[in-house]
């Protein structure tokens, strides 16, 4: 399968699990718009998905598929199978001391870490500690769910592990359409909320570990014992979870500052869940895919192919990811008024979360970016030069939310988190050139230029058509008129954008057919001849 085909394959069912969070949010907005339950519930469920994103995903993603692929390429399926199960033992029994440490301190942690806006003894305060208890277990679900997504992404079955997510929007959305059914109050829905994302993160750990044994490779649970390889692995993750994490980590801070004032969290939420769609299906599914190809190739000594896996993964995502930015600046406000404005969600917070959608998308290219070359340093078991970005990304991103937010307010926060992005992405792209870790294209540079054109064109002329468009989307049209209406522009985007990218050489027939048809895994011969695109 080519690696275009692997991006699309995790892309679809990315696409597939957003979709699912779009009616997810949408539910979320009409039963509990920007009031003081949803601040508490997504400040609650901020904290176990922080920890997710940094020693699940993020740690992993970068330290546990480089040294099982390392095992397989050297032992086998049979060395894969035993480092897995040596994993496994210390994995386990960790989180599970976490779990209960985290659960003891939680009002300590509200208090001072997940939102030290909200007053202590408050409603909100007391309902957001016990929504975080329900929901903490949650980490320890997904960080064995991830390392099961390791195991099959190394083994090349991507599909299982990218539809797993959707496990967790099912369940959300049954719990707010059963709140919404019975004519349950904000603080009953929020508790339907918390015990779904529970059952979610036991749903998608089950899914996985049958995914795993049709994949051919069981594993059990073993003592745990400080293996050579478990060492290595936790020199590796940690400063992988610090790296992996950088938006998440991004976002805690700017929930810190933002619970200083009502409705800040949820209205950052709700923007963060838009501009997470092209984010999820470009970004995750080029990191997914690009890790254990590049891994692998590093591996077997085929350099050539590397640098060629890399500039392809940047050229794909940049591809679909800069029509992308321009149109969510454009559209901010089209978008969220048709996607939110029902019921608790009101005019007024359309026009906030839309100025903090557009701040978004400007940052999108870098966020995507950001998914593509952090592979480069984790295949080469490098994880402390990401690492060492990463904070000064932080430091940046703390320095400028506090600057800016007293003046912007929620504006500040996203403008914050999108510098820092900026500032992580140029960080880690000069360093891998200048490591000769990766080679720029010539032809990748001017396909590049010629898709940023393309995306202005496509810009000026869907800044020009909402125009047209506007008595179609205002408060007096209906759902469906603004939905066709929405759709409509946006399809006259993507002609505009792909019509120009063609027709000045931004892309070609031949390139998507040339990327379609090329084996990840071609042969050491073809692999060290140059690239031809």
């Amino acid at each position: 399968m080519s690696l275009v085909r692997k991006f699309m394959t995790v892309g679809g069912a990315t696409l597939g699990s957003r979709f699912f969070g779009f009616a997810r949010e949408m539910l979320m907005a009409a039963a509990l718009g920007t009031g003081p339950m949803a601040d508490a519930f997504y400040a609650a469920f901020r904290f176990p998905n922080l920890f997710r994103r940094l020693f699940a995903e993020g740690a992993f993603n970068a330290a546990f598929v480089p040294l099982f692929a390392k095992e397989i390429e050297g032992g086998g399926k049979e060395a894969a199978k035993r480092f897995s199960e040596e994993v496994f033992g210390v994995l386990f029994t960790v989180l599970l001391l976490i779990t209960i440490v985290m659960e003891l301190a939680m009002p300590l942690i509200v208090r001072t870490v997940i939102a030290p806006g909200f007053e202590a003894g408050s409603e909100k305060y007391e309902v957001t500690v016990k929504l975080a208890i329900v929901m903490f277990p949650y980490l320890m679900c997904m960080s064995l769910t991830a390392m099961l997504s390791g195991m099959l992404n190394s083994l090349h079955h991507y599909f299982a592990a990218a539809v797993a997510p959707i496990f967790l929007n099912v369940m959300m959305i049954a719990a707010l359409g059963y709140g919404l059914y019975t004519g349950a109050d904000p603080l009953a829905t929020a508790w339907y909320l918390s015990w779904g994302v529970l059952v979610a993160g036991l749903l998608q750990m089950a899914v996985l570990y049958v995914g795993v044994r049709a994949a051919g490779m069981s594993i059990g649970f073993k003592r745990p014992r400080m293996t050579p390889n478990v060492k290595r692995l936790l020199v590796l993750a940690f400063p992988a979870a610090i790296t992996g994490g950088i938006t998440q980590i991004n976002q805690l801070i700017g929930q810190m500052i933002a619970s200083t004032k009502e409705g800040a969290i949820s209205a950052l939420q709700y923007a963060d869940r838009i501009y997470q769609l092209p984010l999820g299906v470009v970004g995750i599914a080029v990191g997914v895919v690009l890790l254990p190809e590049l891994s692998r190739a590093l591996r077997a000594g085929h350099h050539v192919e590397a640098s060629n896996i890399q500039n392809r993964s940047l050229e794909f995502s940049l591809f679909l990811t800069l029509p992308a930015a321009a149109a969510i600046w454009v559209l901010s406000d089209e978008i969220i008024r048709v996607v939110y404005e029902h019921g608790a969600f009101n005019q007024a917070t359309t026009a906030t979360v839309a100025g903090i959608l557009a701040i978004y998308g400007l940052g999108l290219p870098g966020f995507v970016m950001i998914k593509a070359l952090n592979p480069g340093f984790f295949a080469r078991e490098d994880t402390k030069t990401p690492m060492r970005f990463t904070m000064v990304s932080v430091a940046a991103n703390c320095a400028l939310a506090l600057s800016l937010f007293p003046f912007f307010a929620e504006r500040g926060i996203a403008t914050a988190e999108v510098v820092s992005g900026w500032i992580t992405t140029t960080l880690l792209f000069v360093t891998l050139v200048r490591r000769g870790h990766f080679e720029v294209e010539r032809a990748f540079v001017w396909r590049l230029v010629r898709l940023v054109i393309a995306a202005g064109v496509m810009a000026a002329v869907l800044e020009h058509a909402s125009i047209y468009a506007a008595p179609y989307i205002s408060p007096k049209s209906g759902l469906i008129e603004e939905v066709l209406t929405v759709l409509a522009l946006i399809s006259l985007a993507m002609v505009i954008y792909f019509g120009v990218a063609f027709a000045i050489g931004g892309a070609s027939l031949g390139m998507l057919r040339r990327n379609m048809k090329r084996k990840a895994d071609t042969p050491a011969v073809a692999a060290d001849q140059p690239p031809q695109d």
